[in-house]
């Protein structure tokens, strides 16, 4: 479906990566290993770091670079929960194996902030996140969420930003009220990607880029993983490719759909005007259907992103897509330059729940809906964990029914897009 590339996109994260990006070497000839991992983004790499961390013999590969997809260019929000929110999996798993979830999901934003220093790297984390109300009848939705995360699951961090205190918050009038979540926060996802991998090889696990896999099989002995230029063998297989799993396993496939998203970055602002527009250096999604999404840079650039095409497409000139967003959300950048804007590929399943499971040594995670910067580390101490010999985590993950998506690879982007469509309008504001 997709075209890999020997490079990262343009991107504000690889263009501004001092020096070289690092490279590594394709897979030639057999290789045996405990673990062999497809797919060097997140879920790939924090599997993979786990497991090596536990002494196994750990080989991913990658069809492109690391982090070359979603990993290494998304909006770098650090943020708790799942794009589903708690609703799908209480009904799916109840209340306490949801919150067995959601204490997860809290260990994952420790984890994020605890692991870069304890591996020797820096992923310009910054603390806080505002989940903002654009629409006056959508405030209730937050102090909703508030109650209902301390009530349910033991939360009460969450603090609701009223519309008087908005401007030492957001400078624009167009939010109502906001979330705050102190221990959600923002950071460079290509830092963390690729200080990840230098992690999983100090742990003696390898990467191999520019390694496309054929086809994987299943053997009396494992697992064979073929490539065009080698094997790998192993006693178990991680499938973590995501948007782009495509024709290597039709049945994964068919749960999630690759949808296109896209956001820019400005030049750097002068730093008082930058202040001005986010003081307290929060990061900001809204709760619009398809919602926007913003955080400063360490350089005082604003990146800005929310568009989506469920058709899979990405616009020729991003630039001019995402403006009149940014202009609406900050009139006072009006004709403000764009230094960068770059898109890709999210993987979203039907329920925007997440799907992690196993089967015969076989294991998966993908379906993070566009919201998998925490969710990814959660769902791979999951996997890493039942490999390890854990089954109490995964097994909740495994409760989540995710069906396919209908109108099978030539519909169901378009169903999907139509499906869509209502809850767009609903967002005119």
């Amino acid at each position: 479906m997709f075209v890999e590339s020997t490079q990262h996109v343009e991107s504000y994260y690889a263009r501004t990566w001092p020096g070289a990006l690092p490279a590594r070497p394709a897979l030639e000839g057999e290789h045996d290993v405990d673990v062999a991992v497809v797919g060097a983004g997140f879920s790939g790499l924090h599997t993979a770091l786990r497991l090596a961390l536990a002494g196994k013999r750990v080989a991913v590969v990658e069809a492109s670079r690391v982090a070359w997809a979603a990993s290494g260019r998304n909006g770098g929000q650090a943020l708790l929960g799942w794009s589903c929110d708690m609703g799908p999996l209480e009904q799916a798993i109840g209340v306490e194996g949801a919150r067995e979830l959601w204490d997860s999901m809290r260990w994952a934003a420790r984890e994020v902030r605890e692991l870069p220093a304890r591996h020797g790297f820096d992923i310009d984390y910054r603390p806080g996140s505002l989940w903002t109300a654009v629409k006056r009848g959508r405030v209730g939705l937050l102090e909703e969420a508030r109650d209902e995360a301390a009530r349910k699951w033991g939360y009460d961090a969450l603090r609701v930003i009223h519309e008087a205190e908005m401007p030492g918050w957001v400078g624009s009038r167009r939010y109502r009220a906001a979330l705050y979540d102190p221990e959600a926060g923002h950071l460079n996802p290509l830092k963390l990607a690729l200080g990840l991998a230098a992690a999983i090889e100090r742990a003696g696990g390898r990467i191999f880029e520019q390694t496309r896999v054929r086809e994987w099989r299943e053997t009396p002995a494992g697992f064979v993983v073929a490539t065009p230029h080698g094997t790998l063998c192993a006693d178990t297989l991680v499938l973590a490719c995501n948007a782009y799993i495509d024709r290597l396993d039709r049945d994964l496939a068919r749960r999630v759909l690759p949808v296109g998203t896209y956001q820019i970055a400005t030049q750097p602002l002068d730093p008082a005007l930058a202040q001005s527009l986010l003081p307290r250096n929060s990061c900001v999604i809204d709760n619009q259907f398809v919602p926007d999404y913003f955080r400063l840079s360490p350089d005082h650039r604003l990146l800005f992103g929310g568009a989506c095409s469920y058709l899979g497409g990405i616009p020729k000139d991003i630039r001019a897509a995402i403006r009149p967003s940014l202009e609406r959300a900050f009139p006072q950048l009006r004709g403000a330059t764009l230094d960068y804007a770059w898109g890709g590929h999210i993987d979203i399943s039907i329920r925007r729940t997440p799907d992690v499971g196993h089967a015969r040594g076989r294991y998966w995670l993908q379906g993070f809906s566009g919201h998998g910067v925490l969710p990814t580390l959660a769902a791979a101490r999951a996997v890493s964990d039942a490999i390890l010999g854990d089954t109490r985590l995964l097994s909740h993950y495994e409760g989540i029914h995710n069906p396919r998506f209908p109108g099978g690879d030539a519909l169901a982007a378009p169903l999907e897009a139509l499906g869509k469509l209502w809850y767009r309008l609903r967002d005119v504001v």
